[in-house]
């Protein structure tokens, strides 16, 4: 039995291949609601894997704080790559 094709705007965008790309964008909602469901949809996704599982570790708390120190030292780039160039003498 063979499986049944998924119609494009029901497929994750890992599934999609990059010929369809521009057509899967299109099926997508970019209102406020839109996203703010995506935004929704995507944290209960993690939250589901990696933080209320049986047997939890200290995976998923791990890459929040990794994410979080990273997007810091983003922020902070240009004040610190100031502080590198500046002459102290």
């Amino acid at each position: 039995m063979a499986d049944r094709p998924v119609p494009l705007a029901e497929k994750r965008l890992m599934d999609v291949k990059l010929g369809q790309l521009p057509s899967w964008l299109g099926t997508r909602d970019f209102t406020p609601n839109g996203l703010l469901g995506s935004v929704r949809k995507g944290y209960e996704r993690y939250y589901n894997k990696y933080i209320n599982v049986k047997k939890g570790g200290f995976g998923g708390i791990a890459m929040i704080l990794a994410g979080y120190v990273v997007l810091s030292y983003v922020w902070e780039y240009d004040h610190i790559k100031h502080d590198r160039w500046r002459k102290y003498h």
